[in-house]
């Protein structure tokens, strides 16, 4: 038989007025992962069904909320996603790339050795070539090449010159 999940006053109090003042539907869920065992008696699984979360993300709550010292304020969980590894901020990534912006301004072509071994240099240590063409991604810079064909190519007189450059 499972374990029933007991909480004090203290602990009931701040999920209802967490579940009152959430703002964010995590914040929600969390507060009543809470009290709907100690309100209710509902189990594990119960509450699970109830919040339409797996078993998992309903224990993940409650110890995130067990977690919480009662003295500060209610802070839920790290957000998700984001860049976990960035080696530079993305302020820092757009400085880095400002004087390679300029040349490219002025009809410069940029090859992507330079800037990889500056970026190197940079952040002190070997990244990918990836890291680069990601990064350059992510400032809207994309990979310019001519076209396969002249603008000003007229095929009429390509066929006329084939026609007559044959013996």
């Amino acid at each position: 038989m499972a374990r029933i999940a007991r909480y004090d006053e203290e602990e009931l109090r701040v999920a209802l007025q967490l579940v009152a003042d959430a703002s964010t539907l995590q914040e929600l869920r969390q507060g009543q992962a809470i009290l709907l065992p100690a309100l209710t008696g509902a189990t594990l699984d119960t509450t699970a069904e109830l919040l339409g979360l797996s078993r998992d993300r309903v224990c993940v709550l409650r110890r995130q909320f067990s977690e919480l010292s009662k003295n500060t304020p209610m802070v839920i969980g790290k957000p998700r996603g984001g860049r976990r590894r960035e080696l530079m901020s993305l302020e820092e990534e757009k400085a880095f790339l400002t004087p390679w912006t300029e040349k490219a301004g002025t009809g410069g072509v940029l090859v992507v050795h330079p800037i990889h071994i500056a970026f190197q240099e940079r952040v002190g240590r070997k990244v990918p070539k990836s890291t680069v063409y990601r990064m350059l991604a992510r400032h809207g810079w994309r990979k310019v090449t001519p076209d396969t064909r002249h603008p000003k190519a007229d095929p009429a007189a390509q066929d006329e010159f084939k026609k007559k450059s044959r013996n």
